[in-house]
């Protein structure tokens, strides 16, 4: 099997990844994330999950190399990562009682043969309808500023839910396990 690396510096996907118990690295490629006029969130998040793998190419030859990139999206429009705790308050009022749609492109790169996949997973959250105050009391809990959509699922963030619809769980928090697994299986990694 080549050696893989995962192209990225988040620790969520880091901790993803390791749940699959297969030795890998991590490098944290350089590209300008920005969104095309035009571009789909789909078409957005599929390209930037192929950019990140390709950009880590030239120095890592002979991987398996794993590209990411997540969007959130609410009534049709991409919320980023809120930074700060007003910008974070507003976005979940903003989601208070309505969809959020998340979209989590992949791409398993075999960077000695230059064959890829690429896949874009959606999972959408179904949120509680929230008061000013609890938005307050989570947002202080858990300061969820470094996240999409302004909350962290894998913590107290889910009792903002009131359900969630998609196929990938794992895909909320960033990395698609199940598509991944279905990619590494095509390219001969053996797992379990």
């Amino acid at each position: 099997m080549l050696p893989l690396l995962l192209a990225s510096s988040s620790v969520y996907r880091r901790d993803l990844l390791a749940r699959l118990r297969l030795p890998f690295s991590c490098s944290s490629p350089d590209i300008d994330e920005s969104h095309r006029p035009g571009e789909s969130a789909v078409e957005l998040v599929k390209r930037l999950s192929l950019q990140k793998a390709r950009a880590l190419a030239t120095l890592h030859p002979e991987h398996l190399i794993i590209g990411s990139d997540q969007v959130a999206a609410l009534n049709g429009q991409i919320i980023g990562k809120p930074h700060t705790f007003d910008k974070a308050r507003q976005q979940l009022l903003d989601a208070s009682g309505a969809s959020v749609t998340f979209l989590t492109g992949l791409t398993l790169l075999n960077s000695q043969t230059g064959h890829y996949q690429t896949d874009c997973v959606p999972f959408t959250v179904h949120m509680r309808t929230l008061t000013p105050k609890q938005v307050e009391r989570y947002l202080l809990a858990e300061e969820p500023y470094d996240c999409a959509g302004s909350f962290k699922a894998e913590g107290l963030g889910v009792s903002l839910f009131q359900r969630t619809e998609g196929d990938d769980a794992t895909s909320l928090v960033g990395l698609p396990l199940i598509r991944l697994v279905d990619m590494l299986l095509a390219e001969g990694v053996a797992i379990p």
